[in-house]
């Protein structure tokens, strides 16, 4: 890669990540709200937590490709990785707890999965 090419590259994975945290917090909040009002059971809000997370990975992999679809696969990994990351140290700041765990892995497995699968997607969307 050039200069100039790898600079785009990771200005993209700055701007992807930086939106799929900022989609996650606005869906968490909105999440709260909703909680504040109606009780969910555990199950219900672990599947809305993984479909927020979702959500969010997908729509910075697709912010990201929808001007430039090349290297889909590897930004949608790095986006998921790092999303994952940077979620974690958000919330847990504001939990004021860090707890590393086998959850956290998971978490990041399933990001770089949904980041892969989203990247490879949005990336064929162009064709």
């Amino acid at each position: 890669m050039e200069r100039t090419e790898s600079r785009s590259f990771w200005l993209d994975i700055l701007k992807g990540t930086l939106f799929s945290l900022c989609i996650s917090l606005g869906l968490i909040l909105i999440l709260a709200v909703f909680l504040s009002f109606a009780s969910l059971s555990d199950t219900a809000i672990t599947i809305t937590d993984q479909f927020i997370k979702i959500i969010s990975v997908f729509l910075g992999v697709f912010i990201v490709l929808r001007k430039n679809a090349q290297h889909g696969l590897y930004k949608g990994i790095i986006i998921g990785v790092l999303f994952t990351i940077i979620a974690f140290l958000v919330f847990s700041l504001l939990d004021l707890s860090f707890s590393i765990g086998i959850s956290l892995l998971l978490d990041l497995l399933f990001s770089v999965a949904v980041g892969a699968i989203c990247g490879v997607i949005c990336a064929n969307l162009k064709k």
